[in-house]
């Protein structure tokens, strides 16, 4: 009998434990800092319609007129942005490679040249590839070494605008 109660609560406990992936979920705040976002004007490298986040890589180039090259994320997946009208097709022509492009983006908490794209727009101030029409960022072009912009940097990107 007590062995048998052994095996049960063994099998139990080993059935949890395989189903703990089922109830994990990540979160794009833990990896990037999608409170403090910024804009920068990049170019396209290379767009993927993916599940569960589209992926892209840019060239930015910094204040100091180094190139930079980014890999990103979208918020959103293909579901939300194929019921905003962005289909694979559209999306992937909207951003074909040497696009020119304004990006709203969190950079990644470790650093880098890593990003979460919130909200693109062309050259027109036309929203693209999603529905985040509302987000809105610190308006420079970057910041140093892939870092999440400061209260200094945000004050004098502000200063400069007036």
């Amino acid at each position: 009998m007590r062995n048998q109660l052994t095996r049960v609560l063994g099998f139990c406990g080993g059935l949890l434990l395989a189903c703990a992936p089922v109830w994990a979920h990540h979160g794009s705040a833990i990896s990037y800092d999608t409170q403090r976002l910024w804009t920068t004007w990049a170019t396209v490298t290379e767009f993927n319609y993916l599940n569960p986040h589209p992926s892209m890589t840019f060239d930015r180039t910094d204040n100091n007129g180094r190139v930079e090259h980014w890999v990103s994320e979208l918020l959103t997946n293909p579901s939300a942005l194929a019921r905003a009208g962005w289909t694979k097709i559209r999306s992937v022509e909207a951003l074909k490679p040497g696009t020119k492009v304004k990006l709203y983006i969190g950079t990644s908490r470790v650093g880098g040249f890593s990003g979460i794209v919130m909200k693109i727009e062309n050259e027109k101030g036309e929203n693209l590839v999603g529905e985040r029409a509302n987000v809105t960022a610190v308006d420079m072009d970057g910041v140093p070494g892939g870092l999440q912009p400061s209260a200094e940097d945000k004050k004098e990107a502000d200063n400069e605008k007036k």
